[in-house]
């Protein structure tokens, strides 16, 4: 069983990663850490404690990570991620206020206490800006060379950005930090845009979810339902939502899903392309790359193995 943080920051697509890591059989989630992005930290992980306690996951803890980019002192969340993930971040659903709060360490400091712990053990998925792992980077060097694996959602490699004709959008929030990572020698796996948006789910898929009679299927299936609608007016020839977030959970369960191109990336970080995930033209000839950027995806499979493992955390 894989030892599992989610570094996330709760809108709706987030909230399907958690539910999907959350009821994985072979995942053993040690903590969710918050960010921001999709929404400001501590909405996101008021979103987190409500959705766990919803699913019957409160044993697992819950931290406030870092609420601004890294070389900012302030965050002003996007109205365009308003309008996709809902002003609360999940789909405009109320959902029942939890019985908990967050743990009194630290998000950044509850990852380094994890790696030293666990070292190659662990999995860290981030589907948010990497500001938290750039800080335990900072703070923490060697977690390069003892943490078994990165997985994000962001970038994009052989496709244009959603936030510019260069740049996806969780890296646009903390470009430096992603750059920090990128050439930090940790082993990352990059789930970018590349496949993430070659992943569709339906009405029909939530539907099942909400056919199950339980509050979280019904709760899920609604705030699922909110996003595709928002898809519909941004995005209508995907005839669905994109799952970019479950689609970094499913690389890191099913590695099998996915097609890899091996690869010493960079961020750029000024300039108008600032943001843009690229490969290190100086190391092109050097063997071992440390990322290992998807490029191709059995689209299928992650469907099918998010819809069906949802739903069966939801039937329990």
């Amino acid at each position: 069983m894989k030892k599992m943080i989610l570094d996330i920051d709760t809108g709706v697509d987030d909230a399907m990663a958690l539910a999907y890591a959350a009821g994985a059989k072979e995942v053993e989630l040690i903590g969710v850490v918050g960010t921001y992005g999709n929404v400001y930290t501590k909405q996101g992980v008021t979103n987190v404690l409500n959705l766990l306690e919803m699913l019957g996951r409160t044993d697992v803890p819950v931290y406030l990570g870092e609420e601004h980019a890294m070389k900012k002192d302030y965050f002003d969340r996007l109205e365009i991620s308003a309008k996709i993930h809902g002003q609360n971040g999940v789909g405009e659903i109320p959902l029942k206020t939890a019985q908990r709060e967050v743990e009194s360490i630290g998000g950044v400091d509850f990852i380094i206490d994890a790696i030293k712990k666990y070292g190659s053990e662990l999995t860290i998925v981030a589907t948010g800006p990497m500001t938290n792992l750039g800080m335990a980077l900072q703070k923490y060097p060697e977690m390069s060379n003892k943490i078994g694996q990165v997985v994000i959602m962001g970038g994009a490699l052989t496709v244009p950005g959603n936030v510019s004709p260069f740049t996806e959008a969780n890296i646009s929030q903390d470009p430096e930090a992603a750059k920090l990572l990128f050439e930090s020698g940790t082993p990352i796996v990059m789930v970018g845009l590349d496949v993430t948006m070659r992943s569709v789910l339906q009405y029909s898929d939530t539907n099942r979810w909400r056919e199950t009679g339980s509050p979280a299927g019904r709760n899920y299936a609604d705030i699922v339902d909110y996003y595709i609608h928002i898809h519909e007016e941004i995005a209508p020839f995907l005839n669905g939502c994109c799952l970019h977030d479950p689609s970094a959970v499913a690389a890191a369960i099913h590695p099998e899903y996915f097609t890899t191109l091996p690869l010493y990336m960079t961020v750029e970080t000024d300039g108008p392309s600032v943001g843009r995930t690229i490969g290190r033209t100086e190391k092109l000839r050097e063997k071992n790359p440390n990322v290992s950027v998807c490029i191709g995806v059995d689209s299928e499979k992650v469907v099918a193995d998010l819809c069906e493992t949802l739903e069966t955390l939801f039937k329990k």
